[in-house]
């Protein structure tokens, strides 16, 4: 049953990540690709970023380069309660959008048994220090450690990944 629900989640993401990035998003595309990523220096972010979306078999979406930004910053997977608990850690963070509340809302209806693991994802986001609207492309050349040291404080970096428990 509940890999009926995950893929419920999957097919929404799907369905509303077109229709949010071409009639809500305003922001610029960075007009860079997977590969261009893969050309920067292995400790930078921007590398970080492009293993990220070569292991997940992930190419960049126009106008939501952040969100996969967030996962490589955050450690957390692309898989559906992934997807939903890094929405709660960027609410915690600060992040407001209609697409947020959405995936909030919907998320936990749909999949509960994780209802824990969103909210130490959102006290979390609480704690780290302001990201969710650094100027990632700005930053692709940044050693990767650096950056996750301006994010999080040093116990934070020990536990950095929040772990299910289901």
């Amino acid at each position: 049953m509940r890999r009926y629900r995950k893929n419920l989640v999957a097919f929404l993401f799907e369905i509303t990540q077109g229709i949010y990035t071409k009639y809500f998003k305003k922001n610029t595309p960075w007009n860079l690709t997977k590969l261009d990523l893969l050309k920067y220096t292995k400790t930078s972010f921007g590398y970080k970023l492009g293993v990220f979306l070569d292991q997940n078999g992930f190419d960049l979406i126009p106008k939501a380069e952040r969100h996969d930004a967030y996962h490589v910053i955050t450690g957390y997977t692309s898989k559906e309660e992934d997807e939903i608990a890094l929405q709660y850690l960027c609410y915690g963070n600060g992040k407001r959008s209609l697409y947020l509340f959405g995936v909030v809302c919907l998320g936990t209806i749909i999949l509960p048994e994780y209802y824990r693991y969103y909210l130490k994802s959102y006290h979390l986001g609480k704690n780290l220090n302001r990201f969710y609207d650094l100027d990632f492309k700005g930053l692709l050349k940044t050693d990767f450690q650096t950056l996750k040291t301006s994010i999080f404080n040093k116990n934070q970096l020990k536990n950095e990944t929040l772990k299910t428990t289901i």
